[in-house]
């Protein structure tokens, strides 16, 4: 569309409930939903696709119109209409009123009218936008009912793919596409009858006939007058039917004169609030990518800072050496920047800045940097003076790669951020500056253009003022102790053992794959057989569907936008149900598959010094867990042969006697016991039973000897199951009983551990009171939606806090335990080179094994004390899997 003119209006106009529709159909929900369970996949394709067509129409007014429910005057006229349409799922109903929240944050009006549809609205706007004169009209809607509303002044935009993909509807284009003008669209719609609307077709009447018919006699209005000069079967369905056409025809026409609260004029684009968006990214846990692009589409308000808050005048770049300018701040607390390649075992740096509190900045390129400089820069990092940084750990592995080993971090804003808000999408530094101290910090700016690839002193300013805000807000909600002794003394050592990384026997990992290979090759050649289908490809959900539901007749899945669901979960499903060699083919298939991409992501991250270095993520997991990237050390199955296989692989390395392995035993289970207060629980513990035995005798009433292995797969189903809010739905088809049978199960179980039954419901109570739960260590985690109007997410939260303060208490004993037995190694030659869910993984030197297991063992019990004992239980091996215990 070409420019708008100097005094040319544009009016943007979105039928908001079609486009959050298809946006909610076209991303995958499962990847957007924040960490207290809220869907946000409407709420992100919606955002995107607006501010795309923002920047690219540029209109000077807009609106978002939304239907307000499923009764209008349509439905009176015509109870069917729409009725085959099931109902909106809960997940999509808790989107619409967050996106016209952040739409009117944006200074976007949003317009519904009860007994009305958006589309009504539109058309009222478009007819006394055309009345004023002076307005260009866009259309957005994935309803091709607005087709009617096209013409010289107005385009419609529609969706031919997800909300990404959109066609552009001008007069010339619907007469190529349809054959018709789009007056003519909705007598041709009454005609050919709409699926999407549940009005009747008339038999024998196709796109084909309602075309000609339409051409032919102008309207359908001529047509009907004409009808009894038209021949065939055809012709006599239509006549049998013309109240019904007419029907159709009345229904679709939009309603040009809904009594609206806001003219054309009215709609004129407002500043957005800044402030108010980006919290409400932030509460959505969108990433800055986003929000960057929707706030570069609209006009903002004075609130919001230009790009450039932090300008360079703000800090004085000094022009000296390194080394004297350092000299000159000996023992003060410094803010430091690095660029660089932050690779584990393989990082280097190749610019930094670093500002002082008077605000004082210098900025140099590494290989610029003179002999004096580099031997001054080096002193300086390795000693104990306080250095502020975000993300220390990638600032140590840019340093070690140079030789260099940094000591003296005194902050790490990006961990500080995480712990104020866990759960965030992301903590780069632009974004954690935003949502602080709203505050832009612009670091691609050209006004920051500094000395080119030499680090940013604004950058560095940045974490100057975030460490003193973000110490304030810790301090506030009493998470600076848990901050300052606890996640910032293990950056140092988690980045010592990402540094070190584990050695690996790549020949072990290339026969697995190769293993792997050939048994995945030979299942889908067993499941061709079975099917007689010789070019079946089992990864394909196409070809599945055909052979799953057509071909073998299998009763159907969940119906997804292309056909139905052949997901995992849902075969699995299907495979418990309906036992069939087929799906057992196929799920060993997808096995095997998983775990060849698995060796295979093994084997690409073998670093040159045959090691693996992973990295640990601090500020990934909202409870407090760490996660492990590059490669994903958590994804191995402990239980399964390909798993052993895998941990086979990870050997003691050169110089190094034998691995050790030390873990928890239930620490889940204990800290429940500890968190409730529940006597039977402690009871077990203290008297050292085996806890699902001693429960399975009191659940099931029998003696403790007589607890089967079946009724001990049932009780420990179900203790696990209470900490991630299972129920007795859920029970039933974990253990494939009848759902009357674990509800009794349950009821026994709670009237046996009331303790248990007490704890869950308060800890859901008290973080519905308080917005968040917390651990032992004080670790927030907050849960907004525990209050939400949207089922699903409601009962997303309240999972969540069922399961936070038990996996978040865990989380924080098993870091709480790498400390100590670092600590503890320091006169060793002895490491800790991974930590693996609730597993320590050591490289013994030689010599040395007694007492390292001893100190192991001893400082991962005394991490915390407990109303229970904790276990830990170790063993010793070749490699990882010889270590198991």
């Amino acid at each position: 569309m070409s420019e708008t003119t100097q005094n040319q209006k544009r009016l943007l106009l979105i039928d908001g409930h079609s486009m959050a529709f298809r946006a909610f159909y076209a991303l995958p929900a499962e990847n957007f939903s924040t960490s207290g369970g809220q869907h946000t996949n409407a709420v992100y394709g919606f955002l995107s696709m607006f501010s795309n067509i923002l920047s690219e129409e540029k209109p000077t007014h807009a609106a978002v119109a939304f239907d307000v429910g499923r009764k209008t005057f349509r439905t009176e006229r015509f109870p069917e209409y729409k009725a085959q349409r099931e109902s909106a799922p809960p997940e999509f109903k808790g989107q619409v009123p967050i996106i016209e929240e952040v739409l009117g944050d944006l200074g976007i009006v949003t317009l519904s009218k009860e007994n009305f549809e958006a589309d009504d609205i539109v058309a009222t706007l478009v007819t006394q936008a055309r009345a004023e004169g002076d307005f260009e009209i866009v259309l957005v809607s994935g309803d091709r009912d607005y087709i009617q509303l096209v013409d010289d002044t107005t385009t419609l935009l529609y969706p031919m793919r997800g909300v990404s993909t959109l066609t552009r509807f001008t007069p010339e284009e619907v007469e190529n596409k349809y054959g018709l003008t789009p007056a003519q669209y909705p007598d041709f719609a009454a005609l050919r009858g709409d699926p999407s609307d549940n009005l009747p077709s008339v038999p024998k009447v196709g796109e084909k006939t309602a075309t000609k018919w339409i051409t032919q006699y102008g309207s359908l209005d001529g047509l009907i007058d004409n009808a009894d000069e038209l021949k065939g079967q055809a012709a006599n369905n239509f006549r049998e039917r013309i109240e019904q056409v007419r029907l159709n025809r009345e229904l679709t026409q939009m309603v040009t004169d809904v009594d609206l609260p806001v003219a054309p004029d009215g709609l004129e684009l407002k500043p957005a609030d800044v402030t108010q968006v980006a919290s409400h990214f932030d509460d959505l846990e969108f990433g800055v990518n986003l929000r960057e692009r929707v706030l570069a589409a609209v006009a903002t308000d004075g609130s919001a800072p230009e790009p450039e808050t932090v300008e360079l005048e703000d800090v004085t770049l000094d022009d000296e050496p390194l080394d004297t300018w350092l000299k000159s701040r000996e023992g003060q607390g410094l803010a430091l920047y690095l660029s660089g390649t932050d690779t584990p075992g393989d990082g280097d740096l190749t610019g930094l800045a670093v500002v002082d509190k008077q605000r004082h900045g210098i900025a140099k390129l590494a290989a610029d940097l003179s002999a004096d400089e580099d031997a001054a820069l080096q002193r300086w990092l390795e000693s104990d003076d306080p250095k502020y940084l975000h993300e220390a750990k990638a600032a140590y592995h840019m340093l070690r790669g140079r030789g260099i080993t940094l000591r003296g971090i005194a902050h790490d804003t990006a961990i500080a951020a995480y712990l104020l808000r866990p759960g965030q999408r992301t903590y780069a530094l632009e974004d954690v500056y935003q949502r602080h101290l709203q505050r832009q910090l612009s670091t691609s700016s050209d006004q920051l253009s500094l000395l080119d690839d030499s680090g940013d002193v604004d950058a560095a300013a940045a974490i100057l003022e975030l460490s003193a805000e973000l110490t304030k807000e810790l301090r506030e909600i009493d998470s600076f102790e848990l901050y300052a002794d606890l996640e910032l003394p293990l950056v140092t050592v988690l980045a010592e053992m990402e540094h070190t990384g584990i050695a690996v026997d790549a020949d072990v990992l290339e026969e697995l794959r190769k293993d792997l290979t050939q048994k995945v090759e030979q299942v889908e050649e067993q499941a061709r057989q079975l099917v007689d289908e010789p070019t079946l490809n089992l990864s394909s959900p196409k070809q599945l569907s055909v052979v799953l539901f057509d071909k073998l007749d299998l009763p159907k899945t969940k119906k997804t936008k292309t056909g139905y669901s052949t997901a995992a979960a849902e075969i699995e499903a299907l495979a418990e149900k309906n036992p069939h060699p087929f799906l057992d083919f196929l799920l060993s298939h997808r096995e095997h598959q998983k775990m060849k991409s698995t060796v295979e992501g093994l084997i690409k991250t073998v670093q040159p010094d045959g090691r693996i270095h992973t990295t640990f993520n601090q500020t990934v997991a909202s409870t407090g867990r760490l996660s492990s990237a590059e490669p994903n050390l958590q994804n191995i199955p402990v239980r399964t042969e390909a798993g052993r296989k895998i941990r086979s692989a990870f050997a003691v390395g050169e110089g190094y006697e034998c691995l050790l392995t030390a873990d928890y035993s239930q620490i889940e289970m204990r800290v429940m016991a500890h968190l409730s207060q529940d006597e039977g629980l402690i009871e077990a513990y203290r008297a050292g039973e085996d806890l699902h035995n001693f429960v399975g005798s009191r659940v099931f009433d029998v003696p403790i000897d007589q607890v089967t292995p079946e009724l001990r797969r049932r009780v420990k189903a179900m203790s696990y199951g209470l900490v991630y809010g299972l129920s007795a739905y859920g029970l039933s088809n974990q253990l494939s009983i009848s759902a009357g049978e674990a509800k009794g199960i349950m009821e026994n179980y709670f009237e046996r551990f009331g303790g248990v039954k007490r704890y869950l419901d308060e800890v859901v109570e008290q973080a519905r009171r308080d917005g968040y739960t917390s651990t032992v260590f004080g670790r927030r985690r907050y849960l907004p939606e525990l209050t939400s109007d949207n089922r699903v997410a409601r009962e997303n939260a309240e999972r969540a806090a069922l399961n936070a303060p038990i996996q978040g208490t865990a989380a924080d004993i098993i870091k709480v335990a790498m400390l100590r037995v670092d600590d503890a190694l320091r006169d060793h030659t002895s490491r800790v080179l991974l930590q693996v869910h609730d597993e320590l993984v050591v490289e013994v030197a030689p010599g040395e094994l007694e007492e390292v297991q001893a100190i192991v063992e001893r400082e991962m019990d005394g991490a915390i004390e407990l109303l229970v004992p904790l276990e830990v239980s170790a063993g010793t091996g070749a490699n990882w899997e010889e270590a198991a215990h």
